[in-house]
Formats: C-alpha cells, sequence, structure tokens
C-alpha cells in the first residue's frame, strides 16, 4: 500500500504542475496579461446602450476609448501617475460615475470655473448663449448645429421629455476638479442636470471614433456604414 504523500511532497507536486503549466503555457499567459493590462491602462471599447447621446452615438455602437487621453493610471484604479492633458469643452468622455453607479457616455460642456446655464434649451457658457443653428426638423425634434469653442457638434431637441426640468437648468459654477457633462440627445439624458458634476477622477477616457456598431432592431446585423466612423 502506498502511503500518503508528507506535506513537503505535496507542495512539491505542486510546485512542478505549476512550472510545466507555466512552460506549456507560457506565451497564451504572457498575452493574456498584456491584453488585461492594455485594456485597464491604455484604451478600451465601450458599449452604447440607450438614446442618451443620439445623434452622435446609437445604441448597439462599440466606441475607442482612448485610456490615455488625460492621465496615465495605475492600471486597474483610479488612481493617476501624470496628468498628460485636460478634458476640454466638447469631448465625448466615458465616466465611471458613483453617483449614477453606471458608466456613462457624455459630451463635456462645462470645465473647473465655468458657469454652465441652460435656458429652454439654450446652452450658455460664462454668460455668453451658445451659437446653433438648425439642421433639420422632424416628428417632434429637432436636429440642430451647437457651437461649443472650438468643437461643433449635433444635438437633437424633442417635444416629449423625460423630465421637464430639463429645458432649463443653473446657473452653476463649475468647481475645481470637476466638470460639467451633457447628452447629445438633450432632453433624454441623465446627466450633470441629474447626478451633478463629474469629478475627474471618474472620467476614464476620450472617445473620438465608433469602432463598429450592431443594430439590435435588425437582428443585430452591422451597420457597415459606422464601422470606423469619426465622432465630432
Amino acid at each position: 500500500m502506498n502511503e500518503p504523500a508528507s506535506g513537503a511532497s505535496y507542495y512539491q507536486q505542486i510546485a512542478r504542475w505549476l512550472a510545466n503549466a507555466w512552460r506549456e503555457n507560457r506565451n497564451f499567459m504572457l498575452l493574456l496579461c498584456a491584453i488585461v493590462f492594455f485594456k485597464s491602462a491604455i484604451a478600451d471599447l465601450s458599449s452604447i446602450s440607450g438614446a442618451s447621446m443620439l445623434p452622435t452615438l446609437v445604441d448597439g455602437d462599440k466606441v475607442w476609448v482612448n485610456k490615455l487621453a488625460y492621465d496615465v493610471k495605475v492600471p486597474f484604479t483610479g488612481i493617476s501617475l501624470t496628468r498628460l492633458s485636460d478634458p476640454a469643452r466638447g469631448d465625448i468622455v466615458i465616466i465611471d460615475s458613483a453617483q449614477a453607479r453606471k458608466r456613462l457616455v457624455k459630451r463635456i460642456v462645462g470645465v473647473p470655473g465655468d458657469q454652465v446655464e441652460i435656458q429652454n434649451n439654450a446652452l450658455i457658457i460664462n454668460g455668453v448663449p451658445v451659437d446653433y443653428q438648425v439642421l433639420s426638423r422632424g416628428s417632434g425634434e429637432i436636429i440642430i448645429e451647437e457651437a461649443l469653442p472650438g468643437r461643433n457638434h449635433q444635438v437633437r431637441l424633442t417635444q416629449y421629455l423625460m423630465n421637464s426640468s430639463s429645458r432649463s437648468h443653473g446657473p452653476v459654477i463649475v468647481p475645481k476638479g470637476q466638470y460639467f457633462v451633457l447628452g447629445d440627445n438633450r432632453n433624454s439624458s441623465a446627466d450633470s442636470r441629474v447626478y451633478s458634476f463629474i469629478p475627474r477622477d471618474e472620467i476614464i477616457g476620450r472617445s473620438r471614433s465608433v469602432i463598429f456598431s450592431l443594430d439590435s432592431d435588425n437582428y443585430y446585423l452591422p451597420r457597415g456604414s459606422r464601422f470606423m466612423a469619426g465622432l465630432e
């Protein structure tokens, strides 16, 4: 009869098994670690769910997230090692929101020190109304082009409001280290009007392109026109 292996012998067997597993799968494990590190610290994809960023982003879009746009962070944390640049008005940012308890994709309209106000859907920054022009009118909606300083983008305004107070807000002063964000689907977005200001350390990164898009209303077929599409 074989006697049970001693404690030392048992751990030696485990060590040999781990060593063999490492030798046989080393390349795969190194690749896996590299992918996880890349997604955590450098870049990732984020899924768009819902309509809060229409017409810029649609449900089913997968956007590229540049995690080195503003900071170099410790992987798997929100701790910044060094700042590379500051978030700017007009940037589309991905936010790990503690207040909302979920990931948000919104557009920055107010940076620290700005006074932000919305009056009957008109955006006012530091007392100056933001210029816009009407691009189209449809059934219950208007598409406008809004001219933030240095960045033009489209905004959707509707007659049917998720929250009747969304037509007007403020004025509010954006605190140091925080940002005021809005959805491009201006009357149907839970953003800084609901969740208040966004701390810088909750901003994961910036997006400037759609990588691919799947249409959930059409058997999840690809939307070819949105592949590698740039974002305003």
